[in-house]
């Protein structure tokens, strides 16, 4: 059954709310990312800032929709109940304009999908249909992440939701396993949300209407279909693999 995080909006109201200082920059990736300071009313937090001015253009997402999509993968996670994504909101005063800002989670960035043991991929299958759901283009291995209190985190979802199929990922441990029924009923109540118009009107003010109409239909498949999904015939894992 879905459930709210109770720390969340506290969370995303400094988020929103408070001033940005950029304190480093990441050099990994293809994109620019920021490591901010957020100040609000006497708290701070860690976050990471992306710029959308910041993207490498691609082929097949419209430039300046990463952010907004980075957004929707955390909307996605908060309504599944499976606090899986860090909150996340878009920024439109951000030090380089526009752009996703998401809290940082404490994690050792060398302790990741590659690296995990076998018991721990074994709490892997949430973040499984995850990706299926969102037809994630790109689940590389460090976008797995373990925070220090043992909990599983993803993160980089800015080429995520498109109409086409593309999933691609190294999460592939459970393809053709039946989807445990805890997640189909999450599932089922995430589909029944996003049908009623409070989730729907919050999905509009970051995905286009076709792009809300697959991730109906996605999770409408996963419901039907009952199992994971399976490598298809094109190229299902993304490069590099971390």
């Amino acid at each position: 059954m879905m459930t709210e995080i109770p720390h969340d909006d506290h969370i995303l109201s400094i988020l929103t709310d408070g001033d940005l200082d950029v304190t480093g920059q990441f050099v990994y990736g293809s994109n620019f990312t920021f490591l901010v300071d957020v100040h609000c009313q006497g708290e701070q937090l860690a976050a990471v800032y992306k710029p959308s001015r910041g993207e490498r253009p691609l082929w097949d997402f419209p430039i300046g929709t990463l952010a907004p999509r980075e957004a929707a993968a955390y909307l996605t996670s908060r309504a599944l109940g499976w606090s899986l994504v860090p909150p996340t909101i878009v920024r439109d005063d951000g030090p380089a304009g526009p752009g996703s800002l998401q809290l940082f989670v404490d994690a050792d960035p060398e302790h990741h999908y590659f690296t995990f043991t076998p018991a721990q991929k074994q709490a892997l299958r949430p973040a499984a249909a995850f990706d299926a759901l969102l037809n994630n283009t790109d689940r590389k291995g460090g976008h797995v992440l373990m925070g220090n209190d043992g909990h599983i985190w993803l993160i980089d979802h800015g080429v995520c939701f498109h109409t086409d199929d593309k999933l691609r990922t190294v999460i592939w441990d459970f393809a053709g396993e039946p989807i445990p029924e805890p997640i189909l009923d999450d599932l089922a109540a995430f589909l029944a949300a996003l049908q009623g118009r409070e989730l729907e009107d919050s999905y509009r003010e970051l995905l286009d209407p076709d792009e809300i109409a697959s991730l109906q239909q996605r999770a409408a498949d996963l419901l039907r279909q009952q199992v994971f999904p399976t490598p298809g015939p094109g190229r299902p894992y993304p490069w590099p693999l971390v």
